[in-house]
Parts: structure tokens; sequence; C-alpha cells
């Protein structure tokens, strides 16, 4: 039988799921700047190896509401890094926990209307530990504009990043 490794985690209580190739790594949320004027989606920008990430809110994008908001909530968030995103490179989605690396059947997958989200962006919901799970396909997260639009967001927060390189 047929099997899929998944990353779970939790959006403000909602368990979703990413294809485990999908993802790069996982990180702690790290200290984020974020210039003015920044869409409400990017909660900002961290810099990994000289590069400027632009990270971005799941719960906003879906128009969730934070079941805990603060500093300490902050404490526990994680970052999924994933590559092929958009054309910018490297991003980072912002999640309130990862819950677990698992490997469901692919029997176990049940397809998913692609009207009943936003861009098609579920691709099929799996039960894991007896909750409902969505799996989400990365390349559709965001809308083509959207994705040109933080890619010229990562462009502007390389430069800025690039000003305060200091040579060796």
């Amino acid at each position: 039988m047929a099997s899929l490794q998944i990353i779970v985690f939790d959006v403000c209580g909602i368990a979703c799921a990413l294809h485990r190739s999908a993802a790069r790594e996982f990180l702690p949320l790290p200290h984020l700047w974020r210039p003015p004027v920044m869409p409400r989606p990017v909660a900002g920008f961290f810099n990994l190896g000289g590069h400027a990430v632009p990270v971005l809110r799941l719960d906003v994008l879906f128009g969730l509401q934070p079941v805990e908001d603060g500093a300490e909530a902050d404490l526990y968030r994680h970052l999924i890094l994933i590559d092929r995103f958009s054309a910018s490179g490297t991003s980072a989605l912002l999640v309130d926990r990862v819950l677990d690396v698992a490997r469901v059947d692919t029997c176990q997958l049940s397809s998913v209307s692609e009207e009943g989200t936003l861009n098609g962006c579920v691709e099929a919901e799996v039960t894991w530990d007896e909750r409902l799970v969505h799996l989400l396909s990365v390349e559709r997260i965001l809308l083509a504009e959207e994705q040109q639009a933080l890619a010229e967001l990562g462009r502007q927060a390389q430069n800025r990043l690039s000003e305060w390189a200091v040579s060796a």
C-alpha cells in the first residue's frame, strides 16, 4: 500500500498538513523585522545566512482568529521553511505549532472540491490522530499576484540586508 509523509501543524486550532517534501526545515520563531507598510499576511523577515526570508501568517491568509496572541504565544510558534513557494526563493510559513511528521496511507486521503477553498489550496483531507487534517498545496496558498508581490518585497528586504553586509 502506498504511503505519504506529511507535516501536521496547527493554525488557530485547525489541523493542517503539507507534503514533507515541500518543507526544507522547521525552526522556532526567530526575531523578525517588519518594514513599514507591509501587507498584513507578511509577519516580517528574518536573516538566514545572509538571505532575507519572508514569513507569511497562515492565520491571516486563511481569515482565522488567533486562539492566543502576544509574546508568550510567539515563544511556541514555529516556522516551516519552504523553497518552492515563489520565484523569490526560500519563504517561511508561520504556524502555531508543528505537531508531527507522520506517514499516512494514500487510501486515507479524501478528495476535496476545489471550489470549497481559496485557489484550491486544500488538495485533500486525511484523518490523523482522530482529527480531520487539511492537506495543503504549497503552490496554491498564494495567488499569482500575491506571489509576485511577495517576490518584490523579498527583493527590497534583501537589498536592505545587503546594505548592512560587512566585508571580511
